[in-house]
């Protein structure tokens, strides 16, 4: 199995014994109600210290001007490092061009580059943008030419539904990487023995950089399932029985993903993997949770 993501670059510390450290994911509201509960999620996950935060981007850029005020005020009013999601979809190299610059000149020096889901949806075939980036690998290089941003970008522990073999998805990770990618954060699993497996076939490739599992706690079980279908991720049969009978019943069924979670991560950590990017679905409870399984506790940051 894998040991650990081997990741030697500097940045932010926990006051974690093992040397875990963390990540969030969070994505711009669109009302002000939602807008709340993210800024309290935010304020409340921050003195956790975690490496990074990231903040999604709509297909077609549909929350490109949410997604950059989300950032800003990130960088504005809080001490954590905000990581900006980029897509190549329905956008001119030109345009998605003018917003790396717009990230560079808000502060912002981390950017998850991602290909994107086709408009139409996911699961839909894509066709890459008239005079648009092709794909995440060409994105990256394209951000690596305008300035020296961090680039995080996506991978696929049961290869992405597009890819005709797991060596067809490795050489594409392979190429994000030679395009400036220094760390991939995983599509959502169930089983955590498939990200292990995953880490192990490309360490096999010669793929070197950090692969960080994607930890997503069930919120909606039904449009997990959905999401798991549309992405190629496995739901065994004990992951669904879990769930049963709780659709009326949303705290009992809270309780149960927060112990699915919690085995994932203490699983992954238990076999080395020392960093761990959270699906917050901009709510702290369950991430706080998880931090705390991990070691991960607030106001506690070790001197650099």
């Amino acid at each position: 199995m894998a040991t650990g993501n081997g990741d030697t670059q500097a940045g932010p510390k926990t006051a974690t014994a093992s040397g875990i450290e963390v990540s969030f994911e969070f994505f711009p509201p669109k009302t002000e109600k939602m807008e709340e509960t993210l800024w309290q999620s935010v304020k409340r996950l921050e003195p956790l210290h975690p490496r990074f935060v990231s903040v999604t981007y709509g297909a077609g850029g549909s929350t490109r001007e949410r997604t950059h005020a989300t950032v800003k005020r990130i960088v504005d009013e809080t001490s954590l490092k905000p990581a900006a999601h980029l897509t190549c979809v329905e956008a001119t190299r030109e345009e998605i061009d003018d917003v790396i610059r717009e990230y560079w000149e808000a502060g912002v020096r981390h950017i998850v580059a991602l290909r994107g889901d086709p408009p139409s949806g996911i699961g839909e075939k894509y066709v890459p943008f008239d005079g648009g980036y092709a794909n995440a690998a060409e994105l990256a290089a394209g951000i690596s030419k305008i300035a020296p941003f961090e680039i995080s970008v996506g991978c696929y522990p049961e290869k992405h539904p597009e890819s005709a073999s797991y060596d067809a998805d490795l050489d594409l990770l392979k190429a994000k990487i030679d395009g400036g990618a220094t760390r991939a954060i995983s599509q959502f699993f169930v089983e955590p023995d498939v990200f292990l497996r995953y880490v192990d076939r490309a360490r096999s490739a010669g793929i070197e950089i950090p692969i960080v599992p994607g930890i997503m706690p069930v919120g909606n079980v039904a449009g997990y399932l959905r999401m798991s279908e549309a992405t190629g991720a496995g739901v065994p049969d004990w992951f669904r029985e879990r769930f049963e009978g709780l659709d009326d019943d949303p705290e009992t069924r809270r309780l149960v993903a927060l112990a699915v979670a919690a085995e994932q991560v203490q699983k992954l950590a238990d076999q080395g993997m020392r960093q761990f990017h959270i699906y917050t679905l901009n709510r702290a409870e369950t991430a706080v949770a998880l931090c705390h399984i991990l070691g991960v506790r607030p106001n506690k940051p070790l001197a650099a």
